[in-house]
């Protein structure tokens, strides 16, 4: 019976979009419909969750088909509790668009249930094209809900976003024909082991390779800190804990599946890991907004995930699965903070940011609550985390990974100490539009041009107080951002229910713990999945 359920992630997401597209447009509507359907990977995930703890793996053929061409969905422990995480995002990412306004666009909701139906096949699948199909599936509404609103930065992110991710789909693509051609099959149990060596280990590698550029994974990280800052704030919550992290699901399916955790491929693994947690930090060090700093920290966590997976332990596995889980929650936090600061103060730039812990106190108590858990403090969900990830690091006498991975916990405590500083405890900046208003009035004009005597004009005619002649202030920002505003409630309560698990998964870790066990069980003993999904 719970076999039956697979089906829903995917489905109930579509006919919902299909229904919102169709009928006459109403925000109302589009919100509740949208929130109802995006619960549906949620319900099934807690559905499924008892059975894949005994070691079940319930199973369902799309369509009919014959063995070989049956479309194929398998749940165990992993894909369960994935499920369950990720429609918590998207809950939350549709509530801080309510709140930002984003999804005044008629096609914003359905859009955001495609994506989630792309999510929920992608984590289901036993089978590598239809891995491929559902990943397509959650970027071809990424890329418009990217350009949806905003100028000319958005589309030259946009612009990043898109190429790097079609040649990653180009090469992913390649990856999996080569595989088929090597083995005459696609499907997940019959492919297991096969990759271990020979030409289908090339095909894997080709697979891992596309796979690791979705995922940000260094060196091919650059696409994400170029187009994330840039996205429209509650799709940027939407794409913190759904894009990356389903590649990231994809990579550890995969190599657990198809190489069997062999290893003399580990050590790879484990440098690119460790190369992902360094160049992450560092390059969150250098940022100058909230989003930027959060983009490039982005990349060092999925460094700590990828540690866990080269252990290839039950300790490791459980720690990454554990890590992943609570990570998604804790980082899509952070960037629903960083929507709230951008509503409340009109920009996200650390230099003209100041005085919110004051006035923004839920946005504060939120931002602290997820800083503190990323940088894995105690006793929060982070510290578990980061914990068990050391720990089992140090048990296979890897001390390398174990210190990189506290020094970059260290390194990440002081980046977010930094947003904290300046944003929340600093001074707030001072107004640049009366001292502009005030150099001209002593006739001195602001950017080079000549004045008129001190009647706030250029030669020219055009009016220059404080102002470019393109209607925004001179420091960037629009001339109705120059005033602060309080953040709406819609947008800073996601941000502190996102940020409250961490706390709760922190001090009460136990049962996610046994989970993770239970997860990582079934992707070292892969006798249950095989069966099923080949029978």
């Amino acid at each position: 019976m719970t076999g039956g359920l697979l089906i829903a992630p995917v489905a109930v997401p579509l006919l919902a979009a299909g229904l919102l597209v169709a009928v006459t447009p109403r925000r109302r509507l589009h919100r509740v419909v949208a929130l109802v359907a995006s619960a549906s990977g949620g319900v099934t995930g807690a559905a499924l969750l008892p059975s894949t703890l005994d070691g079940k793996v319930p199973t369902l053929d799309v369509g009919g088909w014959p063995p070989g061409f049956a479309i194929v969905f398998a749940a165990d422990t992993f894909s369960a509790l994935m499920l369950c995480v990720t429609s918590v995002l998207v809950i939350a990412g549709l509530a801080v668009a309510a709140g930002t306004g984003e999804d005044t666009n008629r096609f914003y909701a359905p859009l955001v249930l495609v994506l989630s139906a792309g999510v929920g096949g992608a984590v289901l699948t036993a089978d590598l094209f239809n891995l491929f199909v559902f990943i397509e599936v959650m970027l071809a509404p990424s890329y418009a809900l990217f350009t949806m609103t905003g100028g000319r930065d958005r589309v030259a992110a946009s612009t990043v976003y898109v190429t790097v991710n079609l040649l990653a789909s180009t090469t992913l693509l390649a990856g999996i024909a080569l595989l088929y051609g090597v083995t005459g099959t696609v499907n997940l149990g019959e492919l297991a082991g096969s990759a271990a060596s020979g030409g289908a280990a090339l095909a894997a590698g080709v697979v891992l390779l596309a796979l690791a550029i979705k995922a940000a994974v260094a060196p091919l990280h650059g696409w994400l800190p170029r187009s994330y800052p840039h996205a429209p704030p509650a799709v940027a919550v939407l794409f913190s804990g759904l894009l990356t992290k389903a590649g990231i699901y994809a990579i550890i399916r995969v190599y657990s599946v198809l190489l069997d955790g062999t290893p003399r491929f580990r050590w790879i693994i484990m440098a690119v890991a460790l190369l992902t947690m360094v160049l992450g930090v560092l390059g969150a060090l250098g940022e100058r907004s909230v989003r930027g700093v959060l983009s490039f920290d982005m990349v060092s966590q999925v460094g700590y995930i990828l540690v866990g997976l080269a252990l290839f332990t039950a300790g490791g596995l459980a720690a990454a699965i554990f890590f992943m889980l609570q990570y998604v929650l804790v980082k899509a936090s952070l960037f629903g903070c960083a929507a709230a600061i951008e509503v409340a103060a009109g920009t996200g730039r650390l230099n003209r940011l100041g005085g919110l812990a004051r006035r923004e106190p839920l946005l504060a108590a939120a931002f602290m609550l997820g800083a503190l858990s990323l940088a894995g403090v105690p006793p929060l969900s982070g510290f578990v985390a980061k914990f068990a990830i050391v720990t089992a690091a140090v048990v296979e006498g890897d001390y390398l990974a174990g210190a990189v991975a506290v020094a970059v916990s260290l390194a990440t405590l002081l980046v977010v100490l930094r947003i904290w500083s300046i944003a929340f405890w600093g001074e707030p900046p001072r107004h640049r539009a009366q001292s502009k208003k005030d150099q001209h009035v002593a006739g001195r004009p602001t950017d080079g041009g000549r004045s008129d005597g001190g009647h706030g004009r250029h030669t020219d005619g055009r009016h220059t107080e404080g102002r470019h002649t393109d209607g925004r202030h001179t420091d960037g920002r629009p001339v109705e951002d120059l005033r602060p505003t309080r953040a709406r409630g819609p947008v800073v309560v996601p941000a502190l229910a996102l940020a409250l698990p961490s706390l709760v998964l922190g001090i009460g870790a136990q049962p996610l713990l046994a989970a993770a066990d239970s997860a990582a069980a079934g992707l070292l003993d892969l006798s249950a999945y095989i069966e099923a999904v080949t029978r």
